[in-house]
């Protein structure tokens, strides 16, 4: 038996169309996926700026930036700071924390529409703390109701006679099909939440010299720390909010200019040069890339006032960016990550304009050199929020804030029309220069019994 196989021709243009198509899909998708940076959308919310600093610290921003599509809980600034939810932002560690603002994200997309035809009985919704395996039976999950008479959203847990819920106040943002934003009124707590255990927790003790040593190419640093005490300092201060190191690898000392006089230092301020390298807060990597704020206190900060002595981190070419001023050194790997203590391995020494700038003790300047001998860039900057359009309030239907649908129909609108008007005649196109030509056979294939 053979079988022959017919195609058409294929022109140069018709080969042309062919990958216009392919280009654009692939430009829809790149656009759609890279809208959805969380800190990004709520920094044009001031009312929300508590609750995106709380995703920034307990990492959960970052795990937002990789689910899609999502609904967000957001509770406004007003709210956070009133009890109960303040007094859970106060009482709990970073880790318990953000497993209750885990329990916020629903891993699916509600429109306005949406939530206006969930049924009085409600629906069942997972949330990503259902995800992470440390929650019994389903109630990592939500349950959805609405009252049929004033049309308000209730979300709580599925446990019978929960004690924890909340009521949908008003939307805040949508990007149809990808994420919603909603504001509620409270922080929401999954039902058999054990906040006690949380409260209890033991520290981590983590022996941070050790942690370099075996590391690798992280000895200089590791023999600079146990030199000079600060080590113990820095592990006293892993309870709280936790601490981020940032530890220049061996190749990064080595690199040193030679009228940089590190070890020259008196004793004092080697130790503070060493606690510049720290931040008095946990940053896994994935917050650092989505800093709120790029410009950080450290340790340093602390023993010399406001303003001093601070770090400037950005997201450059992909990668996380330290800025002191006179040097910009990049994350190079991670060494240690485990609340509430991030390690991280940066390219350069991390020198502060207050010792190493022009004209002071840390550095031998030479006639028409610079003082570190490499031109910095200025770190990229986040443009400045733009005011909220404020909140509905508690409202017995939900709303969107003034001129917001419009925008969103507007300009999606626009745009997913010209996407399938150039679709439709790329396509239209292909088939006319495939109606063009002639079928030829090029393959026959026989197949012996």
């Amino acid at each position: 038996m053979a079988i022959s196989v017919s195609i058409s021709h294929i022109t140069p243009i018709t080969l042309f169309y062919l990958l216009l198509l392919l280009l654009l899909s692939s430009t829809v998708t790149t656009t759609t996926t890279s809208a959805l940076n969380i800190t990004s959308i709520l920094s044009s919310f001031q009312n929300l700026t508590s609750f995106s600093s709380l995703l920034c610290s307990t990492s959960v921003a970052p795990d937002l930036t990789r689910r899609d599509p999502v609904t967000l809980l957001a509770v406004p600034n007003s709210y956070l700071s009133t009890s109960p939810s303040s007094d859970l932002t106060h009482r709990l560690p970073p880790s318990s924390l953000g497993d209750i603002l885990r329990y916020h994200v629903l891993l699916q997309y509600f429109s306005l529409s949406d939530l206006r035809q969930i049924p009085p009985s409600g629906v069942l919704v997972t949330t990503l703390l259902q995800t992470t395996g440390r929650v019994h039976s389903n109630f990592g999950a939500v349950n959805i109701t609405r009252d049929p008479l004033t049309n308000s959203i209730t979300i709580q847990s599925p446990a019978p006679f929960s004690p924890s819920n909340v009521t949908v106040l008003s939307l805040i943002k949508t990007l149809p099909y990808n994420i919603t934003i909603l504001a509620v009124d409270s922080l929401l707590v999954p039902y058999d939440f054990n906040l006690l255990a949380s409260e209890t927790r033991p520290p981590l003790g983590l022996n941070i010299t050790k942690s370099l040593i075996d590391g690798h190419n992280f000895n200089v640093a590791a023999s600079m720390l146990a030199a000079s005490g600060v080590v113990d300092e820095f592990e006293a201060d892993e309870g709280g909010a936790g601490i981020t190191l940032f530890v220049p690898t061996d190749d990064a000392f080595g690199d040193l200019p030679g009228n940089v006089k590190l070890q020259s230092l008196p004793a004092d301020k080697k130790a503070v040069v060493l606690k510049f390298h720290v931040l008095h807060s946990y940053y896994p990597l994935g917050s650092l890339e989505s800093i709120v704020n790029p410009v950080q206190p450290t340790l340093a900060t602390e023993d010399n006032g406001a303003g001093s002595f601070t770090l400037n981190i950005s997201r450059v070419n992909g990668s996380v960016a330290i800025d002191t001023g006179i040097v910009q050194a990049s994350v190079t790997q991670t060494v240690f990550d485990q609340n509430p203590v991030a390690i991280f391995g940066v390219s350069k020494v991390l020198l502060p304009r207050e010792i190493f700038g022009k004209d002071s003790a840390g550095v031998t300047s030479k006639p028409g050199n610079a003082v570190v001998g490499t031109t910095v860039q200025p770190p990229e900057t986040s443009p400045s929020p733009e005011n909220s359009a404020g909140f509905s309030g508690p409202a017995s239907h939900l709303s969107s804030p003034p001129g917001f649908r419009e925008e969103i129909t507007s300009k999606g609108g626009r745009y997913r029309m010209q996407s399938c008007i150039v679709t439709v005649c790329c396509i239209g196109l292909v088939l006319v220069e495939i109606m063009k030509e002639k079928p030829c056979r090029i393959m026959a294939v026989k197949f012996l019994p």
